[in-house]
């Protein structure tokens, strides 16, 4: 028996965006009333909400999303439950190797990083996640590891208001994409897979040519 859970969250007007990205907003265009058939207009970044990163987010010569093959985005899972750290803690190698352990029993396989911070979503503390040190990314590559989702705004850490955005790089981003590899973020409900026996996800993003990333709805299979 096999349960199938969605992992995205919701795209509405005034939704959680990394600090600089275009706010989302979604408003009727057409009305069936008046117009005959209901439309949504929709305005948002390539990073709203759910959604996964193309090494191209970070690099202009690193491949873009069209480039990367189909199987970055689905396929077998290794939840890596690192729920309970404290606000801006990092994410160390030590953290992740019983998970890491797992992959190497399951090659292919997505890794899944369960920090619980998706509990405050919609809320300040949301930017306060946890992040994953450079030698953590590290570590995940040389595990043969190539499509990481975490359920929280980013791999690295988020600047809080009024932090310069020039003080935050991207480290972690450019060892994950920097070995071709897909991030997804904002994904949300993680926990729900921590005990299961085996997981599947699917992350296919919109068909964006040339995009550093588009929205997803990630969703999960497990038993």
């Amino acid at each position: 028996m096999s349960t199938w859970l969605d992992l995205s969250v919701p795209l509405a007007t005034g939704m959680p965006v990394y600090p600089g990205d275009p706010e989302v907003t979604v408003s009727p265009a057409l009305h069936a009333e008046s117009d005959g058939v209901n439309v949504l207009r929709l305005h948002m970044g390539s990073q709203s909400g759910t959604h996964v990163d193309a090494p191209y987010h970070v690099d202009d010569a690193w491949p873009r999303l069209d480039d990367l093959p189909l199987d970055r985005f689905a396929g077998k899972a290794v939840v890596a439950d690192v729920r309970g750290l404290a606000p801006r803690e990092a994410i160390t190698p030590g953290m992740l190797t019983p998970a890491l352990d797992a992959v190497a029993a399951a090659p292919g396989a997505m890794l899944l990083l369960a920090t619980g911070w998706s509990a405050h979503w919609g809320t300040q503390e949301y930017l306060a996640h946890p992040w994953l040190t450079p030698a953590a990314a590290q570590a995940v590559v040389e595990a043969g590891v190539r499509t990481v989702a975490v359920d929280a705004l980013s791999v690295d850490p988020t600047p809080q208001p009024g932090d310069p955005l020039a003080d935050f790089g991207l480290p972690a981003h450019r060892v994950l994409c920097g070995a071709g590899g897909v991030i997804a973020e904002n994904l949300t409900g993680l926990e729900q897979l921590v005990d299961a026996r085996e997981v599947e996800v699917f992350l296919f993003p919109l068909r964006l040519p040339g995009a550093d990333g588009a929205p997803v709805r990630a969703v999960a299979r497990a038993r």
